[in-house]
């Protein structure tokens, strides 16, 4: 565990920017792992679809959540950072409960975000968004896990700079090892952003809108970049385009561009013991 925890920290602390993708179920990661990545980040959103319901509906359960992030982790040899949405409960100790939970299925960073999933009051208010960071990271302490803290004004009609960057420099301060901000509109706020912190900044990408890439990013002073739902939204086009071609053609032409079985197997673990 100390050995993948180490891995994951260390590439936090190279020179430039490195990817971490979004799989959403053990298949999903195990395909990742043999394309070459080298770390891998858990998606709500992946997990929501996979399971019917809609992303950010607090319909997933903190069990569910961390069943399927174990899966992910037990399924791959890379490090597993998770996604834990608002940490499964309003108050500080349920944030804290929840990185301890994480930390104890092996994976080896986790994110916390600020959004209420209230339609009438969609982000905490500031200080106690600070203290439900604030209590992450102190269950974090002597932990083999990194804390990603998240901003999402950007996410919720609420495009306010300076608060995104208030917020995340308090998280830093508060014990943040990683920040987060959501749906920055361009690469000037990213760029900013990244100035404004002294912790590694993580982007996503693959949501909707600008495709800057790896490098873009990485000049403008972004360490991590993953993908949120958009690889899990990827499959699902897919998915929908040929399911779509047989109900209203009648042909079955999506076979061409699917994924060989001969290569599904090459991709997929072969269990020992």
């Amino acid at each position: 565990m100390d050995g993948k925890y180490e891995r994951f920290r260390k590439m936090h602390e190279s020179d430039g920017a490195f990817v971490i993708p979004n799989p959403w179920n053990a298949g999903s990661a195990v395909i990742l792992e043999a394309l070459g990545f080298e770390a891998l980040a858990t998606t709500s959103a992946g997990l929501a679809f996979a399971t019917g319901v809609r992303d950010a509906s607090r319909e997933v359960s903190r069990e569910a959540a961390l069943e399927n992030a174990r899966e992910i982790v037990d399924a791959t040899d890379l490090p597993v950072s998770a996604d834990l949405e608002g940490g499964f409960g309003e108050q500080p100790q349920d944030c804290a409960e929840t990185i301890r939970l994480a930390s104890a299925t092996g994976l080896v960073g986790g994110s916390i975000e600020d959004a209420t999933g209230m339609s009438d009051k969609p982000i905490y208010d500031f200080s106690h968004s600070v203290e439900r960071i604030a209590a992450a990271a102190d269950a974090a302490k002597g932990l083999p896990f990194l804390l990603t803290a998240r901003a999402e004004n950007f996410l919720y009609g609420r495009p306010d700079l300076d608060d995104t960057i208030r917020r995340l420099q308090a998280f830093e301060q508060a014990g943040a090892d990683v920040l987060y901000a959501p749906g920055l509109p361009d690469l000037d706020a990213i760029r900013l952003v990244c100035a404004s912190v002294s912790n590694p900044v993580n982007v996503v990408m693959g949501l909707s809108g600008p495709t800057w890439s790896v490098s873009q990013l990485a000049e403008a002073g972004v360490k991590r970049i993953s993908v949120g739902g958009s690889f899990a939204r990827a499959a699902l086009g897919g998915f929908i385009r040929a399911a779509n071609e047989v109900r209203e053609r009648g042909t079955f032409t999506y076979a061409v561009e699917a994924l060989p079985d001969a290569e599904a197997h090459r991709l997929m673990r072969r269990k020992t013991g």
